[in-house]
């Protein structure tokens, strides 16, 4: 059996789905950011389906390997980033995903191998007024001995990437329907 057959048991952390309510679990690092993307139900749609099909990963220069075109519980995806010898693969593996009228969006949590353990959120939201934004909300320590001596840069990398993803994805929503 391959381990893209295994199912959430092959993650890495025992908090399954803790990026869907407060508190975060404890003993990991917390992160939360929200941009603004928009207004209106057609930068809504846009984002939601950049998101949900890995898009806006692939956009913002991440290799993104998925076992299924959009992201669903149990699908195996390998996150990878950096250039040439310094490119780190992290596979992951959705456990939640949402999809109503006001929330698109996903998580996908760390399975063995990946350089950090936890789990990572990415939802578009509309909400009453209209307006869109983007939420990445996370939890994760260092799971192997280059993040955990990486110390306190990796904080500060996740959060340029998290910006990066959001004007990619602002980018993307704001795109005209041919163009997507």
């Amino acid at each position: 059996m391959s381990t893209d057959d295994l199912g959430p048991a092959d993650l890495t952390y025992p908090e399954q789905g803790g990026t869907r309510h407060d508190p975060l679990p404890a003993g990991y690092h917390h992160l939360r950011v929200a941009l603004p993307l928009g207004h209106g139900r057609a930068v809504f749609d846009a984002a939601g389906a950049a998101v949900t099909g890995f898009r806006m990963h692939r956009a913002a220069g991440t290799r993104i390997r998925a076992g299924a075109p959009r992201a669903a519980p149990g699908v195996p995806v390998d996150v990878s980033v950096g250039i040439g010898p310094l490119r780190v693969t992290g596979p992951c593996r959705v456990v939640w995903a949402v999809a109503d009228a006001d929330r698109i969006g996903f998580a996908y949590g760390t399975r063995e191998g990946h350089p950090e353990c936890g789990e990572e959120a990415f939802v578009v939201e509309r909400r009453a007024d209209g307006s869109v934004w983007f939420t990445v909300t996370a939890f994760s320590r260092p799971a192997r001995w280059f993040t955990r001596l990486a110390g306190p840069l990796v904080p500060v990398f996740q959060h340029c990437y998290v910006r990066q993803l959001g004007r990619t994805l602002r980018r993307l929503a704001h795109r005209p329907a041919a163009a997507r």
